[in-house]
């Protein structure tokens, strides 16, 4: 198994270019399925997730291709509705072909998702949708069926406004018969994102990033091409690694209203960061204040950013609260923080960190995606030899982050 060796202490200088969106590209790349043709979806980062959803296309008979940052998508010869069980397995954001399958063929199998293992994110979201939408569902085997004639328009309500939820209804929706009314929708920059290319394709999206989203159904969509978003939690991950290190960092292709909750609370801490609008400025701090962090769906702070956060707070100058609202068991990281030296206690969904002067360098374990960001930014500020194991956790969403970092200027490598 490989390890992530970071050798803290080390300050950062230079500019990094944040890579397109993994939460968006993961739905640009199943919405590619809907029309019959080729569409392109430019700054695709490559990322181990990215590979494993062209592996369930290619599986579905979509041809997929990649070559310098542009993803090349051939849906004309979709004909399988059944997604291979592995590569479902290796990554939740698979089930997103369901929607597409349903609108193009009318029949979808898909095994249960996997994923980090950071709580329970049920798909009965997903499915209540496509049941509106006059699909017939059925869960056996560990595999979950839906089958349709028509897909009809609907007036569908979310519980909880669930991004992959409101991703696989609005895909199908483009395809169904009539209109569909989204109400209590996930309002995230990703949602603005997937419509953008629906419309582009010929859809009738309207209310993207609000919290109604109507679309109108047409006969058929056409390929586009389509530049997915930057990443706003790569960006944040990257400025709060200047922030721990003392650093002065730029970052450019950002949208930095995407990244208002992050530069708030960072703000609040005592980071200074200039709003150069096309790249974003960091400038050391002599010391941190702690903050109280919630998370909550978008606009607010996001849970993807919670476990880096708190790798922050560990050096802040008092007594910060962390409260995780979305996932009921996403502090698993606490521990390997606390093998570092940070005084964390987890009392139900809230964390009370107690700051603490110095961090120093041990072995730990990237329990997930972003926890293995928080080692990193952990690492980079510790006194000492950081390494991190469970790495693969990283790759699925960091594109190339060693050669970015060692970049500009930190000592971390892969043996």
């Amino acid at each position: 198994m490989k390890h992530i060796i970071v050798e803290g202490g080390h300050k950062l200088a230079g500019t990094i270019h944040v890579s397109g969106a993994k939460n968006a590209v993961l739905p640009l790349i199943a919405a590619a399925m809907l029309p019959a043709g080729v569409s392109y979806i430019e700054e695709t980062p490559w990322l181990t997730d990215v590979e494993n959803m062209c592996e369930v296309l290619d599986y579905l008979g979509v041809s997929t291709e990649y070559k310098d940052g542009t993803l090349r998508i051939d849906a004309t010869e979709l004909a399988d509705s059944n997604a291979p069980f592995e590569a479902v397995q290796k990554m939740r954001a698979s089930f997103l072909v369901m929607g597409p399958l349903l609108a193009r063929l009318g029949r979808a199998r898909i095994p249960l998702p996997g994923g980090c293992a950071i709580g329970a994110r049920p798909i009965d979201l997903h499915l209540k949708g496509f049941e509106a939408m006059g699909a017939g569902i059925t869960i056996s085997d560990n595999y979950i069926e839906a089958r349709v004639n028509t897909l009809h328009g609907a007036r569908i309500y979310l519980d909880f406004p669930s991004v992959g939820a409101t991703e696989n209804i609005m895909m199908a929706a483009a395809l169904a018969e009539g209109n569909t009314v989204i109400e209590n929708a996930a309002k995230e920059p990703e949602i603005v994102d997937l419509a953008n290319l629906l419309n582009a394709m010929g859809g009738k999206v309207r209310g993207a990033g609000t919290d109604v989203v109507r679309i109108s159904g047409v006969p058929e969509l056409h390929p586009a091409v389509h530049t997915v978003i930057p990443d706003r939690i790569e960006a944040g991950s990257f400025m709060l690694m200047a922030a721990v290190t003392g650093s002065e960092l730029f970052l450019e292709n950002v949208i930095t209203s995407h990244l208002q909750p992050i530069m708030a609370k960072m703000q609040d801490a005592g980071v200074r960061i200039i709003d150069e609008i096309d790249r974003l400025h960091i400038l050391p701090a002599d010391r941190f204040d702690p903050v109280e962090i919630k998370t909550m769906p978008y606009p607010g702070f996001p849970t993807d950013m919670q476990a880096q956060f708190m790798a922050f707070l560990t050096l802040a100058n008092g007594t910060s609260t962390v409260t995780e609202t979305v996932f009921e068991n996403r502090f698993m990281h606490v521990p390997e923080l606390c093998r570092m030296g940070a005084q964390i206690s987890v009392h139900g969904n809230t964390a009370i960190v107690n700051g603490v002067p110095k961090l120093k360098g041990t072995c730990v374990e990237a329990t997930d995606l972003r926890a293995g960001a928080a080692m990193i930014v952990a690492g980079l500020a510790a006194e000492g030899r950081t390494v991190i194991g469970q790495v693969d956790h990283i790759y699925r969403g960091y594109e190339d982050i060693i050669g970015k970092l060692r970049a500009v200027g930190a000592h971390i490598y892969e043996e």
